[in-house]
């Protein structure tokens, strides 16, 4: 089977996810073997005082990456629902896009368990961490 390209992680992401969801204006930035990097726009919108990238967004973002990270390592979208999603805010992210690092850390046949490192566009230290537990349907 041909390697699955951004182009169709990227239309994972378009025909599967929630409108409010794409509102987000996430977007496929890089795939690797079992892993995807995504990032949210930086958008007023989005941003709540002090133009601060809202934890919703940021959780919202990570449960996303980490989904086409699996689709990614699946080479296609499968069912599968959420179990369990935590995430840990470390530092705001403010004025720039938010860049999602999602990799599969386990792919079972019944879950899989992946990670998501979140930093601002410019770089640096982590601005989260989330780790997601994901019960695959078929």
């Amino acid at each position: 089977m041909p390697d699955f390209t951004a182009a169709e992680a990227a239309q994972v992401l378009a025909d599967n996810f929630a409108p409010w969801v794409l509102a987000l204006g996430i977007r496929v930035d890089t795939i690797a073997t079992d892993a995807a990097t995504l990032r949210i726009p930086a958008d007023p919108r989005l941003c709540r005082v002090g133009g601060i990238m809202c934890g919703q967004s940021l959780a919202s973002g990570a449960d996303t990456a980490m989904v086409i990270a699996l689709a990614v390592a699946q080479r296609g979208l499968k069912p599968l629902t959420t179990v369990d999603m935590s995430i840990n805010f470390m530092r705001p992210i403010a004025g720039t896009d938010a860049v999602l690092d999602a990799r599969v850390m386990r792919l079972g046949k019944s879950l899989a368990f992946c990670t998501c490192e979140i930093r601002s566009g410019e770089g640096g230290k982590p601005a989260a961490f989330a780790t997601g537990t994901y019960a695959i349907l078929a």
